[in-house]
């Protein structure tokens, strides 16, 4: 409904101060002539386009900058909604006092004072749409004293949602009068970006992010996932562990807490490599904002991920694919990347496989010619899936974010150390992952995804078989009954059978058993 009006204001904003005013201004006997010149004008003064688009973001800021980011660079279009808000930032002042008081009191349904014993009225971060804030909690929890209170205001959220559905709208009349939107897809663009933003203000959704996080890399030195205070996290407030940081762009920052930004770039690109294609869960729309760095002497070095908002996962599939895929472009081998496409499904069936090849030699060797130290790994793994394109195939466009997220994390690790050598760290990491997947690390984990699945079907095996054979010699010797002595010794030879199967089984299960310590045993 809010949507629905927001549209109807920008409509009536257009017929009472524009369509009207230019009919009024218009030559008495010449007004189509004149009007269908003045738009010819418009259209080719730049200086009009940058005044409209000074207006826009009045009307519906969050639709202004999502389309003057997209106009701008359109590969981006599914993270460039959540950097429009991050850009208007300043169109609202914080919550202070007894207005912070009393939303806070909302959201935790308690008064603040029995939760809260000390909290900064000055937020370290504001948002249009949210605040974070210093605390100090009544009781510890979880050993853990000095919290991050992050508060969600709600009248703006539902501002950015309608901003959102707005642009749902504009997309769905765009798709209805022009063909070009209908083959972009505006519309299913549009309905992402809303789910997206949705997620993005989800803060219990945040809050589950984190706690998978910190289990995914809780015995890693390299990073440090804050602890989610759950007896506090509401629909409006996600409360975690308070970390003292710099910003990990923040060089003199770190030179100042005695911490290499050199290991800390390396770990940068490491964890995020491992968490895309190894854990499978990672940062969709990583970038400087979002990446700090451990000043407490306990944890000093140790990277900080600020932001939980936008995670994304990868199926095994997937991170099999990149993964191998990767090990192959590195060593140059396209034809094995070209059948890893194929058996992926990302290029139609009638593609044929020494195009492909073709196809990722000519984009990749040039990569190849600079010094490794150079060389851009993000650049390379965007030709790794973005190659088959030409034959009319497409990848998921979760490995498309995982790219990004690498691509992201070694700029910003170039950013921190210019000298880094991304492409040896990139090689190395998925090179390790595609050994650990094709020894028998891996072995053991398919093994133990296979067994509820055979611990289901072996037990079944010989009624399968007795069932097949016994509807086989029926076919082969018409009534079964003119033929009982055949169906005896053929029952009698599956008894055999179905004893040795249920010892043969029985022997590899335990054969199993030991090979699997063993090989443990040996990895240690």
């Amino acid at each position: 409904m809010l949507a629905r009006l927001r549209q109807l204001r920008l409509l009536f904003c257009a017929l009472r101060y524009g369509i009207r005013l230019i009919w009024l201004a218009a030559p008495e006997h010449h007004k189509l002539h004149w009007i269908l010149s003045l738009a010819a004008r418009m259209r080719e003064d730049e200086r009009l386009a940058a005044r409209l688009s000074g207006v826009l973001p009045k009307l519906a800021p969050i639709a202004g900058a999502f389309a003057q980011t997209l106009s701008a660079r359109p590969e981006l279009a599914t993270i460039t909604l959540h950097d429009a808000i991050d850009a208007i930032e300043h169109f609202e002042d914080p919550l202070t006092g007894a207005e912070l008081d009393a939303a806070l009191q909302r959201a935790f349904g308690k008064p603040v004072q029995t939760q809260l014993a000390w909290i900064d009225p000055t937020p370290c971060h504001n948002g249009w749409c949210e605040q974070t804030h210093v605390a100090r909690l009544a009781q510890p929890i979880n050993g853990h004293q000095l919290v991050t209170v992050r508060l969600l205001r709600t009248q703006q959220t539902v501002q950015v949602d309608d901003d959102a559905a707005l642009l749902c709208g504009v997309a769905r009349w765009l798709e209805r009068l022009s063909s070009g939107a209908r083959r972009l897809q505006l519309r299913a663009l549009a309905q992402t970006l809303r789910e997206d933003l949705q997620r993005r203000f989800d803060l219990r959704a945040q809050a589950a992010n984190l706690s998978q996080s910190g289990h995914h890399l809780a015995d890693d030195t390299r990073v440090l996932v804050p602890d989610v205070i759950w007896d506090l996290c509401t629909a409006q407030t996600l409360v975690v562990q308070h970390i003292d940081t710099v910003r990990a762009t923040d060089v003199i920052g770190l030179a100042e807490h005695r911490i290499n930004a050199a290991s800390v770039a390396a770990h940068l690109i490491e964890v995020v490599t491992q968490q895309a294609f190894e854990h499978g869960f990672f940062h969709a729309a990583l970038d400087a904002r979002r990446v700090a760095v451990s000043v407490e002497p306990e944890t000093r070095g140790r990277l900080i991920f600020a932001s939980a908002a936008l995670m994304t996962s990868l199926s095994s599939p997937e991170r099999e694919f990149f993964v191998h895929g990767a090990t192959a472009l590195f060593e140059q081998d396209y034809a094995r990347l070209a059948e890893l496409h194929h058996h992926a499904g990302h290029v139609p069936a009638h593609a044929r496989t020494e195009r492909i090849e073709a196809e990722l030699r000519t984009r990749s060797e040039a990569h190849f010619a600079d010094d490794s130290s150079e060389r851009s790994a993000g650049a390379l793994f965007h030709h790794l899936l973005h190659a088959v394109q030409p034959f009319g195939g497409e990848v998921s466009p979760r490995l498309a974010a995982a790219q990004r997220a690498f691509g992201e994390a070694e700029t910003l690790a170039r950013t921190m150390h210019p000298d880094i050598d991304a492409w040896s760290i990139a090689k190395t990491t998925l090179g390790d992952i595609a050994r650990r997947d094709l020894g028998h690390h891996g072995w053991i984990k398919r093994l133990s995804q296979e067994l509820p699945h055979l611990a289901q079907i072996a037990p079944r095996v010989p009624q399968l078989v007795y069932h097949f054979m016994n509807r086989h010699a029926n076919v082969a010797h018409g009534q079964p009954g003119a033929h009982a002595g055949t169906s005896a010794g053929i029952l009698e030879s599956l008894r055999r059978e179905h004893r040795r199967t249920r010892a043969l089984l029985i022997a590899c299960a335990v054969s199993g058993v030991f090979i699997g310590v063993a090989a443990t045993l040996v990895s240690f």
